[in-house]
């Protein structure tokens, strides 16, 4: 997992590393409401969803600098894993 999102490049690593974990993320939730749909519990503990709620804040922040849409380029990352 990315420790911290300072560019575009970091908010792709973030990105790929959601799907690697599994997760089908969406910007503006919350990683504590993830559940695993095989197990029914919680997909991170509290502060693994901390974590990824400061990563995702950041990630906005870099977005909004940089002139990103935080929701295409996530759309385009799950696109590009999907057709890979």
């Amino acid at each position: 997992m990315v420790n911290d999102i300072l560019e575009l490049a970091d908010v792709r690593t973030f990105f790929n590393d959601l799907i690697d974990e599994g997760v089908n993320a969406h910007p503006d939730e919350d990683f504590l409401n993830y559940i695993n749909i095989s197990t029914g519990q919680a997909t991170y503990s509290v502060q693994e969803a901390e974590v990824r709620n400061i990563l995702m804040h950041k990630a906005f922040d870099v977005c909004k600098r940089q002139g990103a849409d935080i929701y295409d380029l996530m759309q385009e990352i799950y696109v590009e894993r999907s057709y890979s």
